[in-house]
């Protein structure tokens, strides 16, 4: 045997047993695309519980335009005293329609004009806010976070959770819109993965006291991020859950990096931000859909890279405080399409034209980038609170509102103009 014959065996030999090598791994990894293929198909599938049923209940129970809610109790839910639970109960008695765990309240709110008015004058703002607890058949929770301007700001600090801080006590009746939102946990036994920012904990809550007791099966996991300790809302009630719940698993991230004094006491601390790379290390490999809610940086930041991670879009679920900044696909879609030569918004009352530009969201953008005062709550078509009547034109809806609006007016905050339009503004 010459020494190239033997060259070419030992080849040959390297060569089978890397294609014996690279076929096995490709096997396992297809067997284990199948099993997580499975899986969320199987998890996707809706369980006992009727989701059909609580939407005719919904219905059924639901109340169109404000509703007299009276304010059972107020409870302070984290260390610093920014954070204050409301519960609320109907004022006339009757029962409450349930709601899906991660939705809100809009609730319509008379300001004075100014301290110490005479004449009584009063401003009237809408703010909606997340519901924090489960469905019940008694009453609502909202947990509701003052809004501090940032240090040596001049900044007021936010009308609403000042309102509600300073003014709403036990007893005070408050006017009541039903609850609505598109962002909701589903009823499927697909795991999930909850991410919170700040105060965007609340629907969480609602979320996890809903699915925990009901879903004990169910895989969930928790990412809260605050800047320090003492920012934590209902700290010592997710702890009981994670003692109860072996499926429920929690993580605090403190983007502070001096916040973690006991983290030798607690194995499930944090430093830095919640971002993808720690997904990555934390989470197990499964078909989770991910709910996030939080400031608008946060999610300008995590929803790309899950995206970009390979997590599909239809997974992943979002709800950002104030304007939406995070471009949805028919959104990004649309003004793509829209070049809007020729089309102009005219603005009755105020009797001003403006030629519509392409790069507004939505005509609730477009009228306040343009000076016009507009009442706005949810922003996601779910509240009301932007109903204008249409003059003239048509308008065309992003997404279909869950709010129904009367003939002849539109939701400026799902909507843009399809021609030329006159707005009762």
């Amino acid at each position: 045997m010459t020494s190239l014959t033997l060259l070419l065996l030992i080849t040959l030999a390297i060569v089978l047993q890397l294609t014996i090598y690279l076929s096995y791994n490709f096997w396992q990894h297809w067997r284990i695309f199948q099993v997580l293929r499975r899986q969320a198909n199987e998890s996707d599938l809706p369980i006992a519980y009727d989701a059909g049923l609580v939407s005719e209940q919904k219905k059924s129970l639901a109340w169109n335009g404000l509703r007299t809610f009276r304010v059972s109790s107020k409870t302070t839910e984290d260390e610093l005293g920014l954070i204050c639970s409301f519960f609320l109960v109907p004022e006339d008695g009757l029962a409450l329609p349930p709601f899906y765990p991660g939705q809100f309240l809009t609730f319509q709110i008379d300001l004075l004009a100014s301290a110490g008015d005479a004449n009584g004058v009063s401003e009237r703002i809408i703010r909606c806010y997340s519901l924090s607890d489960a469905p019940a058949a008694d009453g609502y929770r909202i947990s509701v976070k003052r809004a501090l301007p940032p240090a040596h700001c001049q900044v007021p600090e936010g009308r609403g959770a000042s309102y509600f801080h300073d003014q709403v006590e036990v007893g005070r009746r408050l006017q009541v819109r039903a609850p609505a939102g598109h962002f909701y946990i589903d009823r499927s036994m697909a795991p999930v993965v909850l991410i919170a920012g700040g105060i965007g904990i609340t629907p969480m809550m609602s979320m996890l006291n809903c699915t925990l007791p009901q879903q004990p099966g169910r895989e969930v996991w928790l990412f809260y991020g605050v800047r320090q300790q003492n920012e934590l809302v209902m700290r010592a009630h997710l702890e009981h859950l994670a003692a109860d719940y072996p499926q429920f698993h929690l993580r605090f991230c403190f983007s502070d990096t001096e916040a973690i004094a006991d983290a030798a006491d607690l194995g499930c601390q944090y430093r830095g931000r919640i971002d993808v790379t720690l997904l990555r290390r934390q989470l197990p490999l499964k078909p989770f859909h991910y709910y996030i809610c939080g400031p608008t940086p946060m999610l300008e930041s995590l929803v790309p890279a899950l995206k970009e991670w390979g997590v599909p879009q239809n997974r992943i679920h979002f709800e950002s405080f104030g304007p939406a900044s995070i471009p949805r696909n028919n959104t990004a879609a649309l003004a793509a399409e829209q070049s809007d030569t020729g089309i102009v918004v005219s603005f009755a009352l105020a009797d001003k034209q403006v030629p519509w530009q392409a790069g507004s969201a939505t005509l609730l953008d477009f009228a306040e980038e343009n000076g016009i005062a507009v009442n706005s709550g949810c922003r996601t078509g779910s509240c009301g609170s932007c109903q204008t009547t249409i003059l003239a034109g048509e308008v065309a809806y992003l997404q279909s509102p869950d709010y129904d609006p009367e003939v002849g007016t539109c939701l400026l905050c799902v909507c843009r103009p399809k021609t030329s339009v006159s707005l009762e503004l």
